[in-house]
């Protein structure tokens, strides 16, 4: 069988002081009449990236008001991770697609995926490309499929989405972070498109208030000097991230503010085999300077150590050039500091430039909003209570579950 995932219990409950009555109300006139609904949740991986840490909380929470809801693991080796990690890139942009080698390989493990599926399904939901292809080997073990994009899909590489459409048109329904993603060829109601960004879990130990003391004694673990300025991106080490570009607007920083620090903070993935390469470029690049930290997961950074960087940062950065969402940009925002990033894919749907933080195209830009923010802290913590405010409207899991129990009463 496919590999579970155990999630634990959680309760809409204990969201009500964030999201709302409204809200909270809302979400349980929606689930009354779903109650029992078999869903089942399918993705690539359990651990590093956004698709895993959402689903660790929405799962319990669908569970919580009377949904039937259930998260299993695709079953794959180091030969289809690499196919899909091309196929990711691909789909983003890159200019080499996969080989016909490749499309064989990543094929052959979504058929032996698709045998180990159990039956009896309300709702299957497919997370992202590795496991696309698995519902037209075993249409029948549920009544309803939806394919979730979590990818940005603006500038496809031609032949990559020329893969793709196909298998995305099987499903009943397919749901994108923003418009921009949907393929042309998918386009209209009739295709069965819905736009749902995803959110944040605020109460998780990543984003759960932590006092600056905590913060500051974290940091300092990890040799930060919590009295000098702090600069700081959290993301995985891949490309499509740009640490080297972060590198690069630090230095600039620094020749204005010699005293400015930086901590690259990411965590290594299963399904990224790219992810040590990059992580070795990035350190290469830092060059040996003993103000930039580079961090991962393996560090014992986790949640805790996540929170308190962000916390802790006098400005918290992703300089993406390409992003699906970047759940942790609504990560940044949610503690209140001030932020900047790319001005791409998903980011300006949470970053509204200049005032709950900047966009910026390059070092050059990012290194110059970096400098205002650090020599005018009143701008910084302007910025910082937009951004939390909005994050709170519009990306908090609540919403994102209300979002799901409306797409189930649509397709029942």
């Amino acid at each position: 069988m496919l590999q579970p995932v155990s999630v634990g219990t959680k309760s809409l409950a204990d969201y009500t002081h964030l999201a709302g009555r409204p809200l909270i109300q809302e979400i349980r006139d929606l689930a009354e009449p779903l109650e029992g609904l078999r869903v089942l949740h399918l993705s690539a991986t359990a651990f590093g990236g956004g698709v895993a840490e959402i689903l660790y909380t929405l799962v319990p929470l669908m569970n919580d008001v009377g949904v039937d809801a259930q998260w299993e693991v695709m079953l794959g080796r180091e030969e289809f991770y690499n196919v899909t990690k091309r196929l990711h890139n691909a789909l983003q942009g890159n200019p080499d697609s996969l080989s016909d080698e490749e499309w064989k390989i990543f094929e052959r493990y979504n058929a032996l995926n698709a045998t180990e599926i159990s039956g009896g399904w309300d709702v299957i939901i497919v997370h992202d490309p590795q496991p696309i292809g698995v519902r037209r080997h075993v249409p029948d073990k549920a009544r309803t499929w939806v394919w979730r994009c979590h990818i940005d899909l603006s500038t496809p590489n031609p032949d990559a989405i020329e893969h793709l459409v196909p298998l995305v048109r099987e499903y009943d329904a397919s749901v994108w972070h923003v418009p921009a993603y949907v393929p042309p060829s998918l386009d209209g109601p009739a295709a069965g498109v819905t736009i749902c960004p995803p959110a944040i879990d605020p109460l998780s130990p990543k984003n759960m208030a932590l006092s600056p003391e905590d913060a500051a004694f974290v940091c300092d673990q990890f040799g930060i000097d919590v009295d000098r300025p702090l600069m700081c991106q959290v993301s995985r080490f891949d490309p499509w991230k740009d640490p080297m570009g972060v590198i690069d607007a630090y230095r600039l920083v620094k020749q204005e503010m010699p005293e400015v620090q930086l901590a690259l903070v990411g965590s290594m993935a299963t399904d990224d085999p790219e992810g040590w390469e990059f992580f070795n470029s990035t350190m290469a690049y830092a060059d040996g300077d003993p103000d930039i930290h580079i961090l991962n997961n393996l560090n014992s950074v986790g949640a805790i150590e996540v929170n308190a960087f962000q916390s802790q940062a006098d400005v918290v950065i992703q300089k993406s050039t390409r992003e699906g969402f970047g759940l942790t940009v609504s990560e940044a925002l949610w503690k209140g500091r001030p932020f900047i990033g790319g001005d791409v894919g998903g980011i300006p749907l949470q970053v509204q430039d200049g005032q709950t933080g900047f966009l910026v195209s390059s070092p050059a830009e990012c290194a110059d909003r970096s400098l205002r923010i650090l020599r005018e802290p009143d701008l910084g913590k302007q910025l910082g209570r937009a951004g939390k405010e909005h994050v709170r409207k519009h990306f908090l899991t609540p919403r994102l579950l209300r979002d799901w129990l409306r797409l189930f009463q649509a397709h029942r």
